[in-house]
């Protein structure tokens, strides 16, 4: 069992996302306002405030949503998730259906400065199952498939 470091939402495409106090996410949809949302496989991001801490070895001064990701978790193995596992985030369930993603234009500005981009590899989408209220602070746990 982890916690939501921060949650993040942008209102366009190709623009780095916003920390907000609590994002809403709806049901088959996403993040309610997000550019990303949308009846698709991609709803919500996920990464892991751990892998974060190791890029900002190298750039302190990144802030939450740097790379597109609507929710930053701690404490959770999210190494151990597999395509069908479920979170459950406050009363809100969420079905991870992909790991990784290719950046966009031959890499994003974190991959420019260090030569590296975590998101690849290390970040996790999702549909939500169940909608809800989320925020800063939100309960994560892993409920299976």
């Amino acid at each position: 069992m982890g916690h939501l470091e921060a949650v993040c939402i942008s209102a366009k495409k190709g623009m780095i996302k916003k920390a907000v106090n609590k994002i809403v996410l709806k049901k088959n949809w996403g993040v309610e306002g997000d550019a990303h949302a949308g009846d698709w496989h991609r709803q919500v991001s996920l990464l892991a405030g751990e892998s974060i801490d190791r890029v900002k070895e190298k750039m302190p001064l990144i802030a939450p949503g740097v790379f597109a990701e609507n929710m930053i978790t701690r404490g959770v193995d999210l190494f151990a998730l597999r395509v069908g596992d479920r979170l459950q985030v406050d009363e809100a369930v969420l079905e991870i259906t992909q790991i990784g993603k290719e950046c966009h234009n031959s890499g994003c500005a974190i991959k420019r400065a260090t030569g590296d981009c975590i998101m690849p590899r290390e970040g996790l989408f999702s549909r939500v199952l169940q909608g809800g209220v989320v925020k800063s602070g939100s309960v994560v746990r892993i409920v299976g498939k």
